[in-house]
């Protein structure tokens, strides 16, 4: 297969719609179609239903999709960590990549105890919204990552807990819900008046739907606080709020670990250093 078909096929298969695959991909309809039943060809079966209305996966067409994205993910982390190999006489860095909110405090403590380490390196702190950080990883673009299983997806990257807790719903201060002891996953599903809010996706665009747009962390707090969302968050965020927001445990809600990760293919000693000192915290 050539990576042009697959990344044709990919935007196919997600979108479930020729056409907004191809405004996607920056092309006409017909050549799209074409890629795409040339590729059906050369593998020898159907990856996509098509009628007049609807577009959908077969069985043989969810499996290319799966693998297709980490063959694309591959190819793309092959790129960027070429790109960012240093020159022998440069100065050595990795960069971090964490969820723009979470987890301050550890790594606070992570980034102080590892510069303490005379072997340390600069560490380059990338913020990104919730469910990036992954997606960054996998493609080369960063060395390391702090991510939060079941919430953020980990298939495929090596990683050491450093830490477990419950979640919390925030909401405005003198909200009816504001003042319980605890609720229950039931008790702040779609609460009227409180939408929850909608993150971008890794490629910046936002699913529809009736809950705000929210760029970062500090933009979430102030939209909660203003009445218009409410939200399940770890419950580490209870550090980080301010007047208008109140957080009530969720007792029912899954827990949330707190993971270090990176490449299983990773031999850098300075990622190395760094695990074993988030570790050690």
């Amino acid at each position: 297969m050539e990576s042009r078909e697959l990344r044709y096929f990919v935007a196919v298969a997600e979108e479930l719609h020729f056409g907004r695959a191809a405004e996607r991909l920056g092309m006409a309809q017909p050549p799209l179609s074409r890629a795409v039943a040339q590729l059906e060809r050369r593998l020898g079966t159907a990856l996509l239903e098509r009628s007049s209305r609807s577009v959908s996966l077969t069985d043989a067409g969810a499996v290319l999709l799966r693998e297709g994205r980490t063959a694309l993910d591959a190819l793309e982390a092959a790129e960027h960590r070429t790109r960012r190999a240093a020159p022998a006489d440069a100065p050595p860095g990795i960069a971090l990549a964490t969820k723009a909110g979470a987890s301050d405090e550890l790594l606070a403590k992570l980034l102080d105890a590892y510069a303490a380490d005379p072997r340390a390196v600069p560490v380059d702190v990338v913020l990104c919204g919730p469910g990036q950080q992954g997606r960054l990883l996998r493609t080369g673009r960063v060395d390391v990552a702090l991510l939060h299983p079941p919430i953020d997806d980990v298939e495929g990257l090596d990683v050491e807990e450093l830490r477990t807790e419950g979640q919390v719903v925030l909401l405005p201060a003198g909200h009816p819900l504001s003042t319980r002891g605890e609720l229950r996953l039931a008790d702040v599903a779609d609460l009227p008046g409180l939408p929850a809010p909608r993150w971008p996706s890794p490629d910046g665009a936002y699913a529809d739907g009736p809950g705000p747009e929210v760029h970062d962390h500090a933009q979430l707090l102030q939209l909660v606080s203003l009445g218009r969302t409410s939200v399940v968050v770890p419950d580490v965020v209870r550090a980080q709020l301010r007047g208008g927001v109140v957080a009530v445990p969720v007792t029912d809600a899954p827990q949330v670990t707190t993971v270090i990760a990176w490449p299983p293919r990773s031999r850098s000693l300075d990622v190395a250093r760094l695990v074993e000192t988030a570790l050690r915290l």
